[in-house]
């Protein structure tokens, strides 16, 4: 009995002196749980070197981009951040004020917030001395390619948390590759930003089963949006309200997220403004007032209610269009609601008279994450699907970003040489005019030289007359009458004259009478259409 208590001592003795090795259980379900608290830890939840990769993409991206697509992406951008730095807020840096600001600024239809952020980066460049015209030119827009891979990075989150790995994947997968994105992402067009805002702020939307979701976040982002572009209301419309719907709080959701973030977003925005503008002004109320109720966005063009559905959504989805309406069959319900505000988008724009397809750029990740769901679907046919994608993509990418409508950037940067010259002093004053559609080209933001220069004028009526016809308008109804009205004598001539080359033909009595010769030539496009050439000249005075 003695020996047999000693032996059980020292078997207890022995249990807790080497501890009993378990085997691990490997379920799927503990493994995933690691394997989200690992990805929770990453920089913006995920891993360092996917981080470094989108970056580098995009930088890559922002770099293979050397074309302009439309006015906006300067003139309501650059132009108004370079105009705000020489402001009466920073004159006491003893800043030189020159340039412009087009009637949009002046009638008070724009919001500075967005300029704001370039004027913060072209000011700092000033602090420290380096603000080049390179530099002026490039900061922003590798600022902006930052967003972009921010907004790429996020979306690969959002679709990670709430399915798996493997189709968050193919999402980011069919962002990178899709031509418009690539085109679009880098440029300093308020479209842009709204577009990083939106695909951000989707994050944090309360989707069920998200983890991550952060009703003052979203909606913070969602009004800061609404705040750049008024016209954000219309992609987050029916997700707020069904957000609204499928809240149990609503008074909560009202009073404590929703009317604080609103108010101080609103708030801060027309502070901004007043002190910019130099008045008390309600910028949203305004656009409403005179784009959409007084309709003058149709002076700059208009198409058929169905140019979105046959033009416009197919040629910004492109050949992820298939794979859109396959996917968008396949989505759980959950997703419902971000096709619901597709489809919602393209129906109100095509409602509007005036339509670009940058309008509905925002929803185009919303787009991604079907195409992904269809990716992720396909078994056999998933390699050459990808490849297809890829191909199909490259071409578009490249050739609109290298080469379509380069001419007119290629044209400022001679300019810009001009502008170095002059400050010789065995050489005359630059002065330079535009005889061009009014806005083809950017201005002082791709020059930062206070030469003389000059373009034609088209801002809208907003008087209500009928008969109203813009300086341009009637300069291309009879260009030589017009020039030898605006330049009376040789004194008053411009050294400089930039146009496209369908109009040399009809100038040259002019050019040559005035002793005009042509010194440059730049490619622009090669699908001219109206008064925009092939190639845009440039011709300089012989004295």
């Amino acid at each position: 009995m003695e020996r047999i208590k000693k032996r059980l001592s020292f078997n207890r003795k022995s249990a807790f002196a080497e501890p009993v090795k378990l085997r691990k259980r490997k379920s799927k379900l503990y493994s995933q749980e690691d394997a989200n608290s690992q990805y929770e830890k990453g920089f913006l939840g995920v891993n360092l070197s996917f981080v470094l990769f989108t970056v580098t993409f995009r930088l890559v991206n922002c770099c293979l981009v050397k074309t302009s697509f439309v006015p906006d992406e300067y003139w309501q951008s650059l132009e108004v951040a370079h105009n705000m730095v020489n402001s009466f807020l920073f004159q006491f840096l003893n800043g030189l004020k020159y340039g412009y600001l087009t009637w949009e600024w002046t009638e008070g239809l724009r919001s500075y917030s967005y300029p704001l952020f370039f004027a913060i980066i072209y000011k700092i460049l000033h602090l420290l001395n380096k603000d080049t015209v390179e530099l002026l030119i490039w900061g922003p827009r590798l600022a902006q390619a930052l967003l972009a891979a921010l907004s790429d990075i996020k979306l690969y989150s959002l679709v990670k948390k709430l399915e798996n790995e493997n189709i968050a994947k193919l999402v980011y997968f069919s962002q990178l590759c899709s031509w418009f994105t690539w085109y679009c992402c880098t440029r300093t067009l308020v479209n842009t930003m709204e577009t990083v805002l939106t695909t951000v702020a989707l994050y944090y939307y309360p989707f069920q089963g998200s983890k991550a979701q952060n009703s003052s976040k979203y909606l913070a982002l969602v009004a800061l949006a609404v705040v750049m572009r008024p016209t954000a209301v219309i992609v987050w419309l029916p997700l707020v309200s069904y957000h609204f719907w499928q809240e149990d709080t609503k008074l909560n959701l009202v009073l404590h997220h929703a009317m604080p973030v609103g108010l101080l977003t609103l708030g801060i925005s027309t502070l901004v403004d007043r002190v910019f503008s130099g008045k008390w002004i309600l910028v949203q109320l305004n656009f409403l007032k005179i784009n959409v109720l007084q309709n003058v966005a149709v002076f700059y063009g208009s198409h058929p209610w169905y140019w979105y559905l046959t033009q416009g959504f197919p040629v910004v989805l492109g050949t992820h269009l298939p794979f859109f309406i396959h996917g968008s069959m396949l989505a759980p319900k959950r997703y419902r609601i971000l096709l619901a505000a597709v489809i919602w988008t393209v129906l109100v724009y095509s409602l509007l008279s005036h339509k670009e397809f940058r309008f509905i750029y925002p929803v185009l990740s919303f787009c991604m994450v079907f195409c992904g769901y269809s990716l992720a679907s396909l078994k056999t046919w998933k390699k050459p699907a990808v490849c297809f994608l890829v191909l199909s993509n490259l071409l578009p990418a490249l050739y609109t970003g290298l080469i379509h409508q380069r001419g007119t950037l290629d044209v400022m940067n001679h300019i810009q040489q001009l502008c170095k010259e002059s400050n010789s002093p065995t050489n005359t004053e630059v002065s330079v005019f535009f005889l061009m559609p009014c806005h083809s080209t950017p201005f002082y933001s791709h020059v930062h030289c206070p030469i003389t220069m000059q373009f034609l004028q088209c801002p809208p009526d907003l008087t209500g007359n009928k008969s109203y016809i813009d300086e341009a308008e009637i300069f291309f109804s009879d260009p030589v009458r017009w020039l030898e009205a605006h330049f009376p004598n040789q004194t008053v001539l411009s050294t400089h004259l930039v146009f496209f080359e369908v109009l040399e033909k009809e100038i040259s009595p002019f050019l040559e009478r005035n002793s005009y010769v042509k010194t440059s030539e730049f490619f622009h496009t090669h699908v001219p259409e109206g008064r925009v050439g092939r190639n845009i000249y440039l011709y300089e005075r012989q004295t």
